[in-house]
């Protein structure tokens, strides 16, 4: 099976990493992509314009496709994503941006209407918050573009809130979602 990682995680002790990792530890092997490691840029009208040409040219040799192709073919999906400012880091709507290649990983009928071509069964989506978590500006927007863009129909959200709430335990917070974790593969 192609496991593949997306970590939007900065902090060394991020206790969303620490989720993903109990969830990626039923999987065995995956390939992570350490968002805050890589080299990616918010397109500018120069990358956006070079990239437009190869996409129309169906050239997708370039190494600015190679995260787009890897997304395409992982079989299952984890991101984790801390939730920050009601949403999720910058850096993944970064990853998002470039990832997001018609004829790798969408395509627009003749309709207009985008079909998803990844290949993937199934994207987790992995968060903590300090306080009480709304998905409506991080997890459903991932939803979204998985099951109406990319073609990923099942999306599953991992969550683990009021982690910095006082008067609540985060450790046994963060048990209580490894615990979930472990449910879900029962």
């Amino acid at each position: 099976m192609n496991v593949l990682y997306i970590n939007a995680c900065v902090r060394d002790e991020s206790r969303t990493d620490r989720l993903a990792r109990r969830l990626l530890e039923k999987f065995g092997s995956y390939r992570e992509v350490r968002l805050d490691s890589e080299q990616q840029q918010p397109l500018d009208n120069q990358s956006l314009t070079e990239r437009t040409r190869q996409i129309a040219a169906h050239d997708y040799v370039s190494h600015r496709f190679d995260y787009a192709k890897e997304f395409h073919d992982a079989d299952i999906i984890v991101i984790a994503a801390p939730f920050w400012d009601l949403s999720f880091p910058s850096l993944l709507k970064i990853y998002i941006e470039n990832i997001y290649v018609t004829g790798i990983v969408s395509e627009y009928g003749a309709d207009g209407i985008p079909r998803g071509l990844c290949n993937a069964e199934k994207l987790y989506y992995v968060t903590t918050a300090g306080g009480v978590y709304d998905p409506k500006y991080s997890y459903e927007y991932i939803k979204d573009m998985a099951q109406n863009y990319f073609g990923i129909k099942k999306v599953e959200l991992i969550k683990a809130e009021m982690l910095d709430v006082a008067g609540y335990d985060p450790q046994s917070i963060l048990e209580k979602a490894c615990e979930e974790i472990d449910g879900l593969f029962k």
